[in-house]
C-alpha cells in the first residue's frame, strides 16, 4: 500500500522522479511497469503499478457502455492510459498530454491512494486541500456508514 506526500519537480523533458521509498516496492511488485491516466473526478493524474491496473482495467470492462457515467469513466481512464517504466534513476515521463490537464508544470505532489497514487499541480493541490479542509463540519447529517467505521 502507498501512503504520504512528497513534493516532487519535473525536469524540463516532463519527467518525474518517483521518491525513493516506493521505488522497492514498485520494482520488486511491478518490476517498474507503471501505468498513468487522468483522474476523471479531480484535475490530477493517477500512477497505478501495472498489476494494479489490470484489476481496474478488468472493473471497467465489467461497466456498462448504455450507462453514460460508465462510460465516460472508461473513455477517459482508458483512452488516456498510458504505459510507462521507471527509469534508472527513479523517474517516469508524464506525457504532455497529462501534464496539460492536470496543470503540471514544474512543481507537482504526490499522495500515496493505498494501490495508486495522486499526482497533482503543486498550487491546485493546496488550494483544493484548503477548500476541503474550509468545509470539514459543513456538512448536514451523518457521514456515510464506511466512514464511521473509520473511528477509534
Amino acid at each position: 500500500m502507498f501512503r504520504g506526500f512528497s513534493s516532487v519537480s519535473l525536469d524540463s523533458k516532463g519527467r518525474l522522479a518517483v521518491p525513493s521509498r516506493y521505488r522497492e516496492r514498485l520494482v520488486g511488485g511491478a518490476d517498474g511497469a507503471l501505468v498513468q491516466t487522468l483522474n476523471p473526478l479531480d484535475r490530477s493524474l493517477w500512477l497505478y503499478p501495472l498489476p494494479e491496473w489490470e484489476i481496474i482495467e478488468a472493473k471497467l470492462a465489467d461497466l456498462s457502455d448504455f450507462d453514460t457515467q460508465s462510460r465516460r469513466a472508461k473513455q477517459m481512464m482508458r483512452g488516456y492510459a498510458t504505459d510507462c517504466q521507471l527509469d534508472t534513476h527513479g523517474r517516469i515521463l508524464i506525457p504532455a498530454e497529462l501534464r496539460d490537464y492536470a496543470q503540471i508544470d514544474k512543481q507537482a505532489v504526490i499522495l500515496g491512494q493505498g494501490n495508486k497514487f495522486e499526482i497533482w499541480n503543486r498550487t491546485s493541490w493546496q488550494t483544493q486541500r484548503e477548500h476541503w479542509l474550509q468545509q470539514l463540519g459543513d456538512e448536514q447529517g451523518a457521514p456515510a456508514a464506511a466512514l464511521q467505521s473509520l473511528s477509534l
